[in-house]
């Protein structure tokens, strides 16, 4: 087993599926033992737990509940984490609102957008501000926040979440610019069409976001990315190969879109 990241402690916000998962599991295979994951949804969040540690019982794993809206729930989730871990050395943040597909605005009810805004953007931001107290503390760290290529390409029915993420990306590249001083990274991981997340099939299941990610499989021609893709960037950007790397948005998205 690779132990490139045996001293590392992972705080990863939306840890109990997908990319946050996959994330954590890349990171405990190359030896990372020390981990909070933090999400919504207590039942899925104890199990994620549960699977991490079948496959690394010797990892220290907490499950913190928590509302990614929500900025004293944000706070005191942080700071949990960082009590238990020690400090927090890398923040992933990978938040996601399945209650809301690709749809054409016309066809968005008004009274949807700001929750949509809202839901998508503000969670990375107050997780980021949150961890960031602790990171400057110890003059080190590592921010990751999860957007999509919506933020970097113009596409028909992801005009409110285009608008979105294109906050995510924005904030953590001036974010990467003040936190610099102190040591601290920011980058963003955006992908496009992934395969088996729970967001993704939701997409998938019917009407214009199944039509738009139909259409978008096909100029994958490298092959349409997977969470396990994203979390390969995810250990990347976490690790010490990229300490260098700062104010950047990465895309493994099979060959989609370029940028």
């Amino acid at each position: 087993m690779s132990t490139d990241f045996p001293e590392m402690r992972a705080v990863i916000a939306g840890g109990s599926s997908g990319i946050g998962f996959e994330s954590a599991r890349k990171l405990a295979s190359l030896g990372t033992r020390s981990f909070a994951l933090m999400s919504f949804n207590q039942v899925r969040l104890e199990a994620a737990r549960d699977r991490l540690l079948t496959e690394y019982p010797d990892a220290s794993v907490s499950a913190i509940q928590f509302d990614a809206m929500d900025p004293e729930s944000v706070q005191t989730a942080i700071d949990k984490a960082a009590s238990e871990l020690g400090a927090i050395d890398t923040l992933i943040a990978s938040i996601s609102a399945p209650k809301f597909k690709p749809e054409l605005l016309f066809r968005t009810p008004i009274t949807d957008i700001p929750e949509m805004l809202l839901a998508q953007a503000v969670g990375p931001m107050l997780l980021s501000r949150a961890a960031l107290d602790h990171m400057r503390e110890q003059k080190s760290g590592s921010i990751i926040t999860i957007a999509s290529d919506a933020a970097k390409a113009a596409t028909p029915g992801e005009t409110v979440l285009g608008g979105a993420m294109a906050a995510i990306v924005m904030f953590t590249r001036s974010l990467a610019l003040e936190a610099k001083r102190d040591g601290i990274r920011a980058n963003s991981v955006t992908p496009s069409l992934l395969t088996g997340t729970p967001t993704t099939d939701r997409a998938l299941s019917d009407g214009f976001s199944k039509k738009l990610f139909e259409k978008a499989a096909q100029l994958a021609n490298l092959g349409v990315a997977s969470a396990e893709d994203q979390a390969e960037i995810v250990a990347f950007l976490a690790g010490p190969a990229s300490e260098r790397i700062t104010g950047q948005a990465i895309s493994a998205n099979g060959g989609i879109s370029a940028f």
